[in-house]
């Protein structure tokens, strides 16, 4: 007996919660009640819930959706009858609107539905990315919002006709609004171009818009050279010109494309130039070297696509040249410097003279031919009296006269 005492007094406190709470359920029921039988409303209409309330004290109803919440004052209209109007920004916004009305410690809750109307008045239409790849695996999304004039998507399932025209192809496409929207994937063409888009529901129009249709990615592509004549006269320049870049669906890539040309001489020096392409072909130039040389070209799309290698050669123009010496060997007078055909090589050809002393290098100095020749001094200041071995070096020709005395 002694254990079932605290069973007893459980099931006694269960008892007289229960009746409490149903009474405090009858309570609540006599005290306040909701008359207003209705419970969906088409949005933009007036919305006024009339409750039964036996009380004189004041009375609120909180009522919220998904922009917000806000508290609402009672309008005493009869004798234990209380009436709240909405406002607008609640009854012109779609959705469900939740409610609570507080009496004393007594309440009832309840909730409404607000639907949209049938009619659109707005279509609220987004494109995006405006430029797409051709190709087919690509794609843009045109997406569509048909709204009423209180800016409030229309009803689920609603129609939706999308029309798209690219080249001689017209097209149209249904779909339907879910969860406020409609959308369309627009998948890329094959051929680049300007696709142009519209959109319609219930006789509402849409603007026009368009996508650009790009080309791909160019595919491998031939490079030529061409140059005046084939002499290292560290004048002239070789023009390099690629064949016409397309994609792997035969579009020739855009303007602009960056093509980078990379030449490798004999000697394992990178030289490179640049070019972008106009109706796909890219050119770039690269003056001749000054000397005998062999060059291995190739061209890149950096990451995308490469060319054939060429192979330039390049004769050389000098053999030899001639040096004269005077004021105690301390002027030295190099040319004149002739070209292929016998004359003066363009000025700015490089011509290095190294001064050696007991084998060490003293010295060097660089200057550039001006009317074929170039003129070295050795200064009193710098260099004593004494012999001395010079290197003279230009066009990879380098001539070398040693035991010259300088006094």
């Amino acid at each position: 007996m002694r254990h079932l005492k605290p069973t007893y007094l459980l099931l006694i406190s269960l008892f007289i919660f229960g009746y409490t709470k149903a009474k405090k359920r009858m309570d609540s029921d006599e005290t306040i009640k909701l008359l207003t039988v209705q419970k969906q409303y088409k949005v933009g209409n007036e919305i006024s819930l009339l409750f039964l309330v036996k009380t004189n004290k004041p009375t609120y109803l909180y009522c919220s959706n998904s922009y917000g919440s806000t508290i609402l004052t009672a309008k005493k209209i009869k004798k234990n009858k209380t009436q709240f109007t909405l406002p607008n920004y609640i009854s012109n916004k779609t959705g469900i609107v939740n409610w609570i009305l507080i009496v004393d410690s007594n309440e009832i809750s309840g909730n409404l539905n607000i639907i949209p109307k049938t009619q659109p008045t707005t279509l609220e239409t987004y494109i995006g990315p405006p430029s797409i790849e051709a190709g087919g695996k690509d794609y843009a999304m045109m997406v569509v919002i048909p709204t009423d004039n209180l800016d409030n998507p229309i009803k689920n399932n609603t129609e939706v006709i999308i029309q798209h025209q690219f080249l001689d192809s017209e097209k149209k496409d249904h779909i339907y609004t879910n969860d406020l929207i409609a959308f369309k994937n627009i998948n890329s063409p094959i051929k680049n171009g300007r696709m142009l888009l519209s959109s319609n529901c219930l006789g509402l129009h849409s603007k026009e818009y368009n996508i650009n249709v790009l080309p791909s990615i160019s595919t491998n592509f031939d490079i030529s050279a061409q140059r005046h004549h084939t002499y290292a006269d560290g004048n002239q320049l070789t023009t390099f010109t690629t064949s016409i870049l397309k994609d792997s669906y035969g579009n020739i890539v855009s303007d602009g494309t960056f093509v980078e040309f990379y030449i490798t001489t004999s000697k394992g020096t990178i030289l490179k130039t640049y070019g972008t392409t106009i109706n796909g072909i890219a050119n770039a130039k690269m003056i001749h070297p000054d000397y005998e040389d062999q060059w291995l070209v190739k061209a890149y799309v950096i990451g995308i696509s490469e060319s054939n290698i060429l192979k330039l050669q390049f004769k050389k123009v000098i053999d030899t040249f001639n040096t004269a010496f005077s004021d105690k060997n301390r002027k030295i007078k190099v040319g004149p410097l002739k070209s292929f055909m016998n004359q003066m090589i363009p000025d700015g050809l490089e011509v290095k003279l190294s001064i050696y002393k007991d084998g060490k290098l003293l010295n060097e100095y660089l200057k550039e031919s001006q009317g074929g020749y170039v003129n070295f001094i050795l200064d009193k200041n710098i260099f004593d009296n004494g012999v001395y071995t010079l290197s003279i070096k230009t066009a990879e020709v380098t001539q070398t006269y040693k035991d010259k005395k300088l006094w």
